[in-house]
């Protein structure tokens, strides 16, 4: 143990070094021991577990708001609870509980009171109770807090440590490198004990943003993140990470010491006794992106970000041509690494991920259907000054409605493939609860609140959304049902292991094809996605499928011959082809 302590310790004042490097790094290596393990840490640390033990192939994560359904009668982490026992038990084993806190705006991403859970939703008890149950994901909202919380309230007044909580500048200062996701001005002006100041406001002016160069601020969101592990959370999402470390004349994105601070958290959860993953959000270009699993010691998870604007294209156009080339390029996870691999959230399709895959006039296309079929555009401010499309507003379901060519008949069969597609890649797979419930835009939201974002975000009405569930006409019935079968089957083959061998297959470009093998290579699929409206028919040759084997679809359950001529695909259908069914 006292090797594991000194160990522990060496990492830890190194990262310090990198952080901080005029503190005294001994006392601050204390504090954060202190903060992370409030009653002591010998005990309790067991060091890094090699391997990709901690997720496999059963593991599947629905993301949702507490309150996405409502009956306004009962709690709506109740009403949650509820849903993911009737409806996914035993086969969506995951959740993640976008911000459950006190808050101001943005739905929850302008927190208030890190320590306190909205009674609207609920309480810890019913956080706690859906943690022992399923494999629970939390958001660690890092880079601001509500310009209406009592840290920024005790700020304005000058109390400390809050005086120097929060990252200022001036408006005489260079900031015209800094990347914005937002096009609101950066700066906002506050009156303060010591007169006006500017507060650095990275997404809007009631999101002022937290000064990490500060250590206080840091002890203070270890301390929050073991209030979170204490209530059952074992995936923490490091919310806007890449943002969090400023310097006035940079870009203040992805900053040497954001990367350090990420290790260290990572060194913080490999030295904790509870299973912890480590997911951060980066809706950045790729390479970006991938940045955050540093050398397999920060992230344990990063969201595939490109992969929902290239598989919005790829239906939309009928072509996975930019899909196979951008896959065939993607690095396989790191050793105790992985991708999250989704199409929707609460938030928009990020089209920065996109952008060098995706040419110009690609996606001006993706973009001007998205508005024929009713969604939104939110903009970004670009350094020196102009605009960008930053995401596309809308729900997955109505995104599918037809292609560039207008509005079809397809939509559940496109819809599927679409899901279906990302569900045989390697990674973790998840699923947005409006993607599961085939949710149409909220209009209504949009004009209530102001705010684009809200076409994705409805609540649902717990007995009306019931009954569409058990109407088997309805789309809601029909994509869950058909969603839930999908998942099950994937979750029964090894070969969909996180980390099993991933290989992206050259076929007709209609065709997303990937080749999986399960890490004992006791099991091969040949994940096959047609993307297009079209029927194609492909040579069994073109996937090499070894004759004197049993081959099966596994979606359908037919058996596939090789000797046959050819293997057809419907519009829009998936055969997951194995030798192990």
């Amino acid at each position: 143990m006292q090797e594991i302590d000194a160990t522990f310790r060496a990492r830890l004042l190194t990262l310090i070094g990198q952080i901080y490097p005029r503190e005294d790094a001994i006392s601050l290596a204390v504090r954060i021991e202190q903060a992370f393990w409030p009653e002591g840490t010998t005990h309790r640390r067991r060091g890094r577990v090699p391997g990709n033990r901690q997720w496999s192939e059963r593991d599947a994560l629905v993301i949702t708001y507490g309150n996405s359904i409502v009956d306004g009668q009962h709690k709506p982490l109740d009403l949650l609870r509820d849903f993911l026992h009737s409806e996914l038990a035993g086969v969506v084993n995951g959740v993640h509980i976008l911000p459950f806190f006190p808050y101001t705006s943005d739905d929850g991403f302008a927190v208030t009171d890190y320590r306190a859970v909205n009674p609207v939703l609920g309480d810890w008890a019913d956080i706690k109770r859906i943690g022992s149950e399923f494999l629970l994901m939390s958001d660690l909202v890092l880079n601001h807090v509500s310009s209406q919380s009592t840290w920024f309230s005790e700020y304005l007044q000058g109390h400390e440590p809050y005086d120097g909580f929060f990252f200022e500048a001036s408006p005489e200062d260079d900031l015209s490198t800094v990347v914005r996701p937002r096009t609101s001005p950066l700066l906002r002006e506050v009156e303060t004990s010591r007169g006006p100041r500017h507060v650095w406001c990275t997404f809007s002016h009631d999101q002022i943003d937290l000064d990490f160069s500060n250590p206080e601020v840091l002890l203070e969101f270890l301390r929050v993140m073991r209030l979170h592990i204490d209530n059952g959370v074992r995936i923490l999402r490091l919310d806007a990470v890449a943002f969090i470390w400023k310097e006035i004349g940079t870009k203040s994105i992805h900053m040497p010491q954001t990367h350090a601070i990420v290790r260290l958290m990572r060194l913080l959860a490999d030295f904790a006794t509870e299973p912890l993953i480590l997911l951060t959000e980066t809706n950045v270009p790729n390479a970006e992106n991938l940045s955050y699993f540093g050398n397999r010691n920060e992230a344990h998870a990063v969201y595939n970000f490109t992969l929902p604007p290239l598989v919005l294209h790829a239906m939309m156009a009928g072509t996975a041509k930019n899909l196979i080339r951008w896959q065939g390029s993607m690095p396989p996870a790191q050793l105790g690494c992985a991708y999250l691999n989704f199409t929707a959230s609460h938030d928009g399709v990020g089209m920065r991920p996109a952008e060098g895959i995706l040419k110009p006039e690609e996606t001006a296309e993706v973009i001007e259907t998205v508005r024929r079929f009713g969604g939104l555009v939110s903009m970004r401010a670009l350094p020196g000054g102009g605009e960008s499309p930053y995401e596309l507003n809308i729900t997955w379901f109505e995104a599918m409605k037809g292609t560039f060519a207008g509005e079809d008949a397809h939509q559940i069969e496109r819809f599927l493939a679409s899901q279906t597609l990302v569900m045989a890649l390697e990674g973790i797979p998840a699923f947005y609860i409006h993607s599961l419930l085939a949710t149409p835009n909220d209009y209504e939201g949009v004009e209530k609140s102001g705010h684009n974002r809200a076409i994705n975000r409805h609540r649902w009405d717990y007995g009306a959304l019931q009954a569409r569930l058990d109407d088997p006409k309805t789309p809601q019935h029909i994509v869950l049902e058909e969603m839930k079968r999908r998942i099950d089957i994937r979750r029964r083959q090894r070969a969909f292991h996180p980390n099993a061998t991933q290989f992206t297959l050259q076929l007709d470009h209609r065709i997303f094809g990937l080749w999986r093998q399960s890490l004992d290579r006791d099991q091969s699929v040949f994940a096959l996605h047609n993307v297009s409206a079209d029927h194609v028919e492909i040579d069994p040759f073109a996937i090499n499928l070894i004759e004197g084997e049993d081959w099966v679809d596994l979606i359908s359950g037919r058996s596939v011959d090789p000797a046959l001529p050819a293997i057809s695909f419907a519009p829009y259908e998936c055969q997951w082809i194995t030798n192990r069914a």
